[in-house]
Protein backbone atom coordinates (compact mmCIF):
# COMPACT_ATOMS: atom_id res chain seq x y z
CA UNK A 1 0.00 0.00 0.00
CA UNK A 2 0.92 3.76 -0.73
CA UNK A 3 1.14 5.95 2.58
CA UNK A 4 1.15 9.33 2.82
CA UNK A 5 3.24 10.02 5.98
CA UNK A 6 4.92 6.50 6.34
CA UNK A 7 7.74 4.42 3.97
CA UNK A 8 7.44 0.66 3.86
CA UNK A 9 9.53 -2.09 2.95
CA UNK A 10 9.22 -5.47 3.24
CA UNK A 11 12.45 -7.99 3.25
CA UNK A 12 12.85 -11.37 4.37
CA UNK A 13 9.72 -11.25 6.73
CA UNK A 14 10.44 -7.86 8.13
CA UNK A 15 8.33 -4.98 7.73
CA UNK A 16 10.02 -1.75 8.33
CA UNK A 17 7.74 1.24 9.07
CA UNK A 18 9.43 4.21 8.61
CA UNK A 19 7.66 7.42 9.54
CA UNK A 20 8.40 10.38 7.04
CA UNK A 21 8.01 13.41 8.35
CA UNK A 22 11.74 14.56 8.45
CA UNK A 23 10.97 18.44 8.48
CA UNK A 24 8.73 18.50 11.25
CA UNK A 25 10.99 15.76 13.44
CA UNK A 26 8.54 13.17 12.18
CA UNK A 27 5.34 15.26 14.39
CA UNK A 28 2.35 12.32 15.04
CA UNK A 29 -0.58 14.22 13.31
CA UNK A 30 -3.82 12.80 12.29
CA UNK A 31 -2.77 11.63 8.69
CA UNK A 32 0.14 9.96 10.69
CA UNK A 33 -2.12 7.88 12.75
CA UNK A 34 -4.26 6.88 10.37
CA UNK A 35 -1.57 5.60 8.10
CA UNK A 36 0.00 3.94 10.95
CA UNK A 37 -3.58 2.13 11.67
CA UNK A 38 -3.63 1.27 8.26
CA UNK A 39 -0.03 -0.55 8.14
CA UNK A 40 -1.02 -2.39 11.29
CA UNK A 41 -4.29 -3.75 9.91
CA UNK A 42 -1.50 -5.06 6.98
CA UNK A 43 0.81 -6.51 9.79
CA UNK A 44 -2.09 -8.19 11.00
CA UNK A 45 -3.41 -9.55 8.12
CA UNK A 46 -0.28 -9.98 5.47
CA UNK A 47 1.32 -13.59 6.27
CA UNK A 48 4.10 -12.62 4.02
CA UNK A 49 5.22 -10.13 7.10
CA UNK A 50 6.40 -11.82 9.74
CA UNK A 51 7.54 -9.20 12.54
CA UNK A 52 7.96 -4.88 12.38
CA UNK A 53 10.34 -2.26 12.58
CA UNK A 54 8.64 0.82 13.40
CA UNK A 55 11.87 3.96 13.28
CA UNK A 56 11.51 7.88 12.31
CA UNK A 57 13.04 9.40 8.59
CA UNK A 58 16.74 11.48 9.28
CA UNK A 59 18.87 11.38 12.18
CA UNK A 60 17.00 13.65 14.18
CA UNK A 61 14.15 12.26 15.32
CA UNK A 62 12.05 8.94 15.66
CA UNK A 63 8.93 10.69 16.29
CA UNK A 64 9.33 14.50 18.50
CA UNK A 65 5.60 14.69 19.54
CA UNK A 66 2.52 15.60 18.27
CA UNK A 67 1.38 17.99 15.71
CA UNK A 68 0.41 20.54 18.29
CA UNK A 69 -0.82 22.90 15.69
CA UNK A 70 -4.07 20.38 15.77
CA UNK A 71 -4.94 20.76 19.48
CA UNK A 72 -5.90 24.12 19.18
CA UNK A 73 -9.05 25.07 19.84
CA UNK A 74 -10.00 21.69 20.45
CA UNK A 75 -12.81 20.76 23.28
CA UNK A 76 -12.76 18.86 26.11
CA UNK A 77 -15.03 16.00 24.11
CA UNK A 78 -12.39 16.36 20.94
CA UNK A 79 -9.26 15.81 23.11
CA UNK A 80 -11.13 12.77 24.96
CA UNK A 81 -11.71 11.84 21.25
CA UNK A 82 -8.29 12.26 20.26
CA UNK A 83 -6.31 10.50 22.88
CA UNK A 84 -9.23 7.77 22.50
CA UNK A 85 -8.26 7.58 19.20
CA UNK A 86 -4.38 7.59 19.85
CA UNK A 87 -4.84 4.77 22.28
CA UNK A 88 -6.38 2.81 20.11
CA UNK A 89 -4.04 2.81 17.83
CA UNK A 90 -1.10 1.95 19.84
CA UNK A 91 -3.06 -0.72 21.41
CA UNK A 92 -2.98 -2.43 18.05
CA UNK A 93 0.87 -1.81 17.97
CA UNK A 94 0.83 -3.40 21.48
CA UNK A 95 -1.13 -6.14 20.71
CA UNK A 96 0.51 -7.51 17.63
CA UNK A 97 0.63 -10.86 16.83
CA UNK A 98 3.90 -9.91 15.29
CA UNK A 99 6.80 -8.66 17.22
CA UNK A 100 7.02 -5.10 16.67
CA UNK A 101 9.94 -3.49 17.68
CA UNK A 102 10.96 0.56 17.73
CA UNK A 103 14.47 1.69 16.79
CA UNK A 104 14.20 5.14 18.03
CA UNK A 105 16.89 7.24 16.17
CA UNK A 106 16.87 10.63 17.79
CA UNK A 107 14.29 12.44 19.87
CA UNK A 108 11.17 9.95 21.10
CA UNK A 109 9.32 12.87 23.00
CA UNK A 110 5.49 13.27 24.00
CA UNK A 111 3.34 10.85 21.29
CA UNK A 112 6.72 9.48 20.19
CA UNK A 113 8.22 7.94 23.51
CA UNK A 114 4.40 6.65 24.00
CA UNK A 115 4.35 5.76 20.23
CA UNK A 116 7.90 3.65 20.84
CA UNK A 117 6.44 2.31 24.55
CA UNK A 118 4.16 0.85 22.29
CA UNK A 119 6.06 -1.34 20.96
CA UNK A 120 7.12 -4.66 22.21
CA UNK A 121 11.02 -3.45 22.94
CA UNK A 122 12.97 -1.04 22.18
CA UNK A 123 16.44 -0.39 20.57
CA UNK A 124 18.12 3.42 20.73
CA UNK A 125 20.86 4.86 19.34
CA UNK A 126 22.90 6.45 21.10
CA UNK A 127 21.90 9.50 20.41
CA UNK A 128 18.21 9.01 21.67
CA UNK A 129 16.11 10.96 23.90
CA UNK A 130 12.92 10.04 25.70
CA UNK A 131 10.61 12.15 27.87
CA UNK A 132 6.95 13.05 28.17
CA UNK A 133 7.01 17.14 28.33
CA UNK A 134 3.34 17.31 28.33
CA UNK A 135 3.18 19.44 31.39
CA UNK A 136 4.83 22.10 29.65
CA UNK A 137 1.56 22.57 27.69
CA UNK A 138 -0.76 22.20 30.17
CA UNK A 139 -1.20 18.58 29.28
CA UNK A 140 -1.03 15.32 30.30
CA UNK A 141 0.43 12.13 27.79
CA UNK A 142 -3.03 10.66 26.40
CA UNK A 143 -1.45 8.23 24.32
CA UNK A 144 -1.19 5.50 27.10
CA UNK A 145 1.73 7.20 28.37
CA UNK A 146 1.07 7.43 31.74
CA UNK A 147 0.61 4.26 31.88
CA UNK A 148 2.87 2.34 30.20
CA UNK A 149 5.97 4.46 31.30
CA UNK A 150 4.84 3.18 34.70
CA UNK A 151 5.08 -0.15 33.73
CA UNK A 152 8.41 -0.08 32.02
CA UNK A 153 10.52 2.25 34.66
CA UNK A 154 8.77 1.98 37.69
CA UNK A 155 6.23 4.06 39.43
CA UNK A 156 8.57 7.09 41.25
CA UNK A 157 11.29 7.57 37.89
CA UNK A 158 7.97 7.68 35.69
CA UNK A 159 6.19 10.49 38.09
CA UNK A 160 9.45 12.19 38.01
CA UNK A 161 9.59 12.49 34.33
CA UNK A 162 5.88 12.74 33.73
CA UNK A 163 5.68 15.65 36.47
CA UNK A 164 8.93 17.44 35.54
CA UNK A 165 8.69 17.34 31.69
CA UNK A 166 12.42 15.73 31.97
CA UNK A 167 13.99 14.54 29.10
CA UNK A 168 16.20 11.22 28.93
CA UNK A 169 19.40 10.01 27.18
CA UNK A 170 19.81 6.72 25.55
CA UNK A 171 22.30 5.45 28.62
CA UNK A 172 20.08 6.41 30.60
CA UNK A 173 16.96 4.65 29.51
CA UNK A 174 18.92 1.67 28.88
CA UNK A 175 19.62 1.94 32.89
CA UNK A 176 16.09 2.26 33.70
CA UNK A 177 14.62 -0.93 31.47
CA UNK A 178 13.05 1.80 28.77
CA UNK A 179 15.08 0.30 25.95
CA UNK A 180 16.64 -3.56 25.52
CA UNK A 181 20.10 -1.97 24.02
CA UNK A 182 21.92 1.39 22.86
CA UNK A 183 24.22 0.98 19.77
CA UNK A 184 25.52 3.41 17.17
CA UNK A 185 23.17 5.23 15.03
CA UNK A 186 24.41 3.33 11.55
CA UNK A 187 23.89 0.14 13.43
CA UNK A 188 20.65 0.46 14.64
CA UNK A 189 18.63 -1.29 12.24
CA UNK A 190 20.52 -3.83 11.87
CA UNK A 191 20.73 -4.56 15.27
CA UNK A 192 16.73 -4.82 15.18
CA UNK A 193 17.34 -7.43 11.71
CA UNK A 194 19.70 -9.78 13.69
CA UNK A 195 17.17 -9.88 16.69
CA UNK A 196 13.86 -10.45 14.52
CA UNK A 197 15.93 -12.98 11.91
CA UNK A 198 16.08 -15.12 15.10
CA UNK A 199 12.36 -14.52 15.87
CA UNK A 200 11.26 -14.95 12.59
CA UNK A 201 12.52 -18.65 12.74
CA UNK A 202 10.48 -19.58 15.67
CA UNK A 203 7.00 -21.27 15.88
CA UNK A 204 4.87 -18.06 14.98
CA UNK A 205 1.84 -18.85 16.87
CA UNK A 206 3.89 -19.73 19.94
CA UNK A 207 5.62 -16.05 19.62
CA UNK A 208 1.90 -14.78 19.42
CA UNK A 209 0.84 -16.08 22.21
CA UNK A 210 4.36 -15.52 24.28
CA UNK A 211 3.01 -11.43 23.50
CA UNK A 212 -0.14 -12.00 24.36
CA UNK A 213 0.48 -14.06 27.67
CA UNK A 214 3.14 -11.29 28.67
CA UNK A 215 0.21 -7.93 27.74
CA UNK A 216 -1.57 -10.01 30.24
CA UNK A 217 -0.08 -8.95 33.26
CA UNK A 218 -0.74 -5.63 32.51
CA UNK A 219 -4.52 -6.60 31.85
CA UNK A 220 -6.56 -6.21 35.09
CA UNK A 221 -9.19 -7.69 33.40
CA UNK A 222 -7.36 -10.64 33.15
CA UNK A 223 -5.91 -13.73 34.73
CA UNK A 224 -2.46 -14.00 32.94
CA UNK A 225 -2.10 -17.46 34.75
CA UNK A 226 -5.28 -18.67 33.11
CA UNK A 227 -4.27 -16.58 29.90
CA UNK A 228 -0.97 -18.79 29.76
CA UNK A 229 -2.91 -22.20 30.50
CA UNK A 230 -4.79 -21.40 27.72
CA UNK A 231 -2.80 -20.26 25.28
CA UNK A 232 0.02 -23.34 26.48
CA UNK A 233 -2.93 -26.02 25.77
CA UNK A 234 -3.69 -24.27 22.65
CA UNK A 235 0.00 -24.71 21.47
CA UNK A 236 -0.42 -28.47 21.67
CA UNK A 237 -3.42 -27.97 18.97
CA UNK A 238 -0.16 -26.56 16.48
CA UNK A 239 1.25 -28.49 13.69
CA UNK A 240 4.06 -26.40 14.67
CA UNK A 241 4.33 -28.11 18.31
CA UNK A 242 4.37 -31.16 16.56
CA UNK A 243 6.94 -30.33 14.44
CA UNK A 244 9.06 -28.70 17.23
CA UNK A 245 9.06 -31.54 19.28
CA UNK A 246 9.77 -33.82 16.77
CA UNK A 247 12.76 -31.89 15.16
CA UNK A 248 13.93 -31.56 19.10
CA UNK A 249 14.03 -35.74 19.10
CA UNK A 250 15.58 -36.03 15.77
CA UNK A 251 18.17 -33.29 16.59
CA UNK A 252 17.47 -31.37 13.78
CA UNK A 253 16.85 -28.03 13.12
CA UNK A 254 12.66 -27.45 13.07
CA UNK A 255 11.13 -25.98 10.16
CA UNK A 256 7.96 -23.79 11.25
CA UNK A 257 4.89 -22.98 9.06
CA UNK A 258 2.81 -21.66 11.54
CA UNK A 259 -0.05 -23.44 11.66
Amino acid sequence: MAYQTLLTSLDQGIFTITINRPDKLNAINQQVMTDLNSAMDEVYHNADIKSVILTGAGPKAFVAGADISEFAGATVAEGMALAKKGQDIFFKIENSPKPVVACVNGFALGGGCELAMSCHFRIASSNAKFGQPEVNLGLIPGYGGTQRLVQLIGKGRAMELLMSAGMIDAATALQYGLVNYVVAPEELISKAVAILSVVNEKAPLAVAACIMSANAVFNENLDGYSVEVAEFGKCFGTDDMKEGTTAFLEKRKALFVGK
